[in-house]
């Protein structure tokens, strides 16, 4: 679903669930960064790993 379609939905949690998701994704990236670990990212069928020193070259903390 795109943002206008959840925007538009009558379910309150399903129009609040991309803005979860992003905020879990960032924490996801914190807790990396903290214990210098990577985090394994969905592009499109490809996973790709990324560490935590490419985190930290993004400005991630």
């Amino acid at each position: 679903m795109t943002q206008q379609e959840l925007d538009k939905a009558k379910n309150k949690d399903l129009a609040a669930s991309l803005i979860a998701m992003r905020r879990a994704a960032r924490m996801a990236r914190e807790v990396a960064v903290r214990t210098d670990t990577a985090i394994v990212v969905a592009h499109g069928q490809t996973l790709v790993h990324v560490t935590s020193a490419e985190l930290r070259a993004q400005g991630i903390r």
